[in-house]
């Protein structure tokens, strides 16, 4: 495969689309097993934590296996945040991928999440950036790093939202 912007804003749409039609076997496939997710947890109005080992974070799994329970707590029922599960319409925008030494690529992108629950539609939004490695005719995430603009946040977030 040779990675182009355009394959990198595919993956990125299909990414959305597993997670909205809530295929969450193939969404998880999407990651590496060591991926990091980290959604900071804002300090000040223009200034976010950085080291989620020492700072405070909204959401921070240092494997796959934080989404992997997530996922396994909304299957079950284990999880009063999420049930029932909202309805969500991820939207991707402003991709924009830089090609690294080893490899990888760097995407950075601006995000929207539409979700509807109990009679009430919102939407959390935000920027976002991941460190992508190709791998047979897609990619991989390796890391993804999310920050979240909403000033207040109504509902439980969860990896779903973002």
């Amino acid at each position: 495969m040779n990675p182009t912007v355009q394959s990198i804003e595919q993956f990125l749409y299909r990414k959305a689309e597993l997670c909205d039609r809530q295929q969450w076997d193939e969404y998880l496939a999407l990651f590496d097993e060591d991926v990091e997710f980290h959604l900071p947890q804002w300090e000040s109005e223009h200034v976010h934590t950085t080291n989620p080992k020492r700072e405070m974070s909204l959401i921070y799994y240092p494997s796959r296996a934080g989404l992997e329970d997530r996922v396994f707590r909304i299957r079950t029922g284990k999880s009063a945040a999420c049930t029932p599960m909202p309805r969500t319409l991820h939207q991707v925008s402003n991709v924009q991928a830089e090609p690294q030494d080893d490899g990888s690529w760097r995407v950075k992108a601006n995000w929207a999440t539409h979700f509807y629950r109990f009679g009430e539609a919102e939407v959390f939004f935000g920027r976002v950036e991941y460190r992508l490695r190709a791998e047979g005719d897609s990619f991989r995430i390796r890391s993804k790093q999310v920050i979240l603009l909403n000033d207040k946040i109504r509902h439980v977030l969860d990896f779903y939202h973002v």
